[in-house]
């Protein structure tokens, strides 16, 4: 009996020490994705009771840090390319897989007018211009290919101030420290800022599609492969699309794997 009841006492605690040392799994995420993150979190939570925490940065960035060692378990890019680049390179062990399409905004806090969509920038009464940096945010790049399908972006460069991702170029439009600024349509009808300033939905003519691509990345297979591959199964059911369409994304033609 004794020996039953010390074998139950110390089966008690290693269960402890093992739910003590389980950390949850972190998933690095594209700056855009700031505020429909928590729901998707919250989400795959009740689903698999499994915590989620992410860190976040332009998608070039995060994808950098993935390159020199953070142990990151899941990565979702603001665009194909960084995510495609870590699994050819041997840092994902899935393909990269699109999750939904971010949508290009212009957003101002100020009297700025922003009827005549990006042509207007061009005007003297506008000042500083915030776009996310076109070198490691993709919302920064599809920005500059919107500059370039007015044929505005010489006129417009002496105004533009860099940032190092949308959520900074968010920073710049709250603190009108910027006139105006490119973001993302997922961060300028969260719940934080909704209501906040003004803002228009640039045509989708005016830039490339802005598909986001989701990967397991190598850390994570090897130190947290069962959650890290429900967490990528769930990015991409039905469920989380329904989120996505919900936070400002668009979904035409994403389809589970």
């Amino acid at each position: 009996m004794r020996v039953t009841k010390q074998f139950f006492a110390l089966l008690i605690l290693l269960t402890h020490a093992m739910a003590a040392s389980a950390s949850p799994l972190t998933v690095a995420i594209a700056a855009n994705l700031k505020y429909v993150f928590d729901d998707l979190a919250a989400e795959f939570k009740k689903e698999t009771g499994i915590e989620v925490q992410s860190a976040l940065g332009s998608s070039g960035k995060m994808a950098t840090q993935i390159r020199n060692g953070a142990p990151f378990d899941v990565f979702m890019s603001a665009d194909m390319a960084f995510a495609e680049g870590l699994y050819k390179d041997g840092y994902a062990t899935t393909q990269a897989q699109p999750y939904a399409y971010g949508l290009l905004v212009l957003w101002t806090q100020k009297d700025a007018d922003l009827s005549k969509g990006v042509v207007g920038l061009v005007d003297a009464s506008v000042g500083k211009i915030a776009i996310a940096n076109p070198k490691v945010a993709p919302f920064g790049r599809q920005a500059i290919k919107a500059l370039e399908y007015y044929k505005v972006r010489a006129a417009i460069e002496p105004k533009l101030v860099y940032s190092e991702s949308v959520t900074q170029v968010s920073q710049y439009v709250d603190s009108k420290t910027a006139d105006v600024g490119f973001t993302a349509k997922s961060i300028v009808i969260a719940p934080e800022i909704k209501g906040k300033g003004k803002w228009i939905e640039l045509p989708p003519e005016s830039y490339e599609p802005i598909a986001q691509g989701v990967v397991i990345l190598k850390h994570g297979s090897e130190t947290n492969g069962e959650a890290a591959r429900k967490f990528y199964g769930f990015v991409l059911s039905a469920k989380a699309r329904e989120i996505f369409e919900k936070n400002g994304y668009a979904i035409r033609g994403i389809t589970a794997p």
